[in-house]
């Protein structure tokens, strides 16, 4: 990712994973559709679009070459753009978060690992290529970079307000590790009515578009930031999401994603985080009957299990217990055949249409099984994590550098540190991801550090710089390393 260091703010007050930031390959990405005819929304967008239109447009005036890049560029936009603009943005969204940073937007992903609706625009790359040099975006991103970083600053208190809450209500505590992360981008050259998350493994990113009001969709944010912290939860009782299969038979005629409707882990989470969102949303004093209005409405979507953990989470509000331990007895009290023919017997309509979906489960369906590690590791469960990533090496679906990523850092939480040596040293052999790369010469770097191979641990630093450009933590962490022996108990 290229990260804008001058914008870039980090909760680290809230020992937060969380970053909120603006970033210039989204920001280059977004402002090429704009130079194509994306016009959504343009007369409630904030003001900077508008500016930042007109001096691309006038950088193309100026140029023969830019203009022979923009025809190119805008020529693929057209042939795959959609009859629904916000469609358009949302797939182009997808490729800008797998691409690289300027000016070679390099996807920082093998073509088989790149979600199932960016694969098909992987070609607009070098076409960004060109137009991005040949128009001078890089000076255009740098000329606004202030106006970028005072939204980011704007937008710092309510965002981190919102995280503090949300880990305070379901007794969570906000921590993370190195590459899981919760990421806001600020991105003022989309739609303001528009809001695009995804999750890659354990990442999960929101591209936000403030408007003329300078407001930002705090709700969609905190939907994407309930992800975050409770999607991992379902993985640690797979017997119990297996149980669930009467509900999905049950759901089947639901206007929700399909998704939900497949996947038991997926319609548990997501009935939990709408409950969740109704029980937080308003004041004490909302009237109940509001809240029962909203349940149904979350109900004739499909989310049958809104109302179960509503009740649910008014008990656990009174219980000294956090959320870790209390999910447990919630999944166990469910009664998916009890809950299925209540449904039947009660001739339940479901509703005609859903709301739009906030997030978006963007890898693809061979990458399930490093999604699970990922999870896995997330929740300190180092035995799920390794047979999931190892799977995933015997099936031959996957990034085997991912895997053998994921099998280091299960190794380190079981503290086998030889173990953890050779799969980094795996990881390091076949792997293309910038920051599995850069993370795992650091973690290599801190192994011959503890080692007394300082000759060693030195190479491996200066080969996570390299791949760290685009990743501040790892590219402090590299020097850091430089600079001075890891010891562990000082914070890298």
């Amino acid at each position: 990712m290229a990260f804008c260091a001058l914008a870039q703010v980090s909760f680290a007050q809230s020992n937060s994973p969380a970053v909120l930031d603006a970033n210039e390959t989204v920001f280059a990405v977004v402002s090429a559709l704009n130079v194509c005819g994306y016009d959504a929304d343009l007369a409630i967008s904030n003001p900077v679009r508008a500016q930042i239109r007109g001096e691309i447009a006038a950088a193309v005036q100026a140029s023969e070459q830019a203009q022979s890049a923009q025809q190119g560029m805008c020529q693929f936009y057209s042939d795959h753009g959609e009859q629904d603009p916000s469609r358009t943005l949302s797939k182009f969204i997808s490729l800008s978060l797998f691409l690289g940073a300027p000016p070679t937007f390099t996807p920082k992903a093998k073509e088989a690992d790149v979600a199932p609706d960016a694969q098909p625009l992987l070609p607009f790359a070098p076409l960004l290529q060109a137009f991005y040099a040949q128009a001078g975006l890089h000076a255009i991103w740098e000329k606004h970079r202030e106006q970028y970083a005072s939204l980011v600053e704007q937008y710092h208190d309510p965002v981190t307000k919102m995280l503090f809450d949300t880990g305070i209500y379901l007794k969570i505590p906000q921590s993370g590790s190195p590459g899981n992360q919760f990421s806001v981008y600020i991105e003022p050259m989309g739609a303001p009515s528009q809001v695009n998350a995804r999750t890659y493994g354990a990442d999960y990113y929101i591209v936000i578009s403030p408007g003329v009001d300078d407001g930002l969709k705090m709700e969609q944010i905190r939907h994407a930031y309930l992800h975050y912290l409770l999607d991992p939860f379902s993985l640690r009782y797979p017997a119990e999401m297996q149980r669930m299969g009467p509900l999905l038979e049950a759901v089947k005629a639901a206007p929700m994603d399909d998704s939900y409707k497949n996947d038991a882990g997926l319609l548990v989470v997501e009935c939990l985080i709408h409950a969740v969102e109704i029980r937080t949303t308003g004041s004490k004093k909302t009237p109940e009957v509001e809240r029962d209005k909203a349940i149904d409405a979350s109900t004739a979507q499909g989310f049958v299990l809104t109302r179960y953990f509503y009740d649910q989470l008014v008990v656990f509000e009174k219980s000294p217990l956090g959320f870790r331990n209390a999910f447990g007895k919630m999944i166990e009290g469910i009664e998916p055949r009890k809950e299925a023919r209540e449904l039947e017997t009660s001739h339940f309509k479901f509703a005609s249409t859903a709301a739009p979906d906030v997030m978006t489960l963007a890898q693809p369906a061979q990458n399930k099984l490093l999604a699970s590690a990922e999870l896995r590791l997330a929740m300190g469960d180092a035995e799920g994590a390794h047979r999931f990533a190892q799977q995933a090496l015997a099936e031959k679906t996957s990034d085997p550098g991912r895997a053998y990523f994921i099998l280091a850092r299960a190794a380190i939480m079981n503290k086998d540190v030889e173990g953890a040596r050779d799969y980094f040293l795996h990881t390091v052999a076949v792997a293309h991801e910038p920051k599995v790369m850069a993370w795992s010469h650091i973690y290599l770097g801190r192994i011959f550090d503890l080692q007394q191979d300082r000759t060693s641990a030195v190479e491996h630093y200066k080969a996570a710089l390299s791949a760290s450009a685009d990743l501040p933590e790892a590219k402090e962490a590299a020097e850091s390393g430089i600079e001075k022996p890891y010891a562990p108990h000082h914070s890298q």
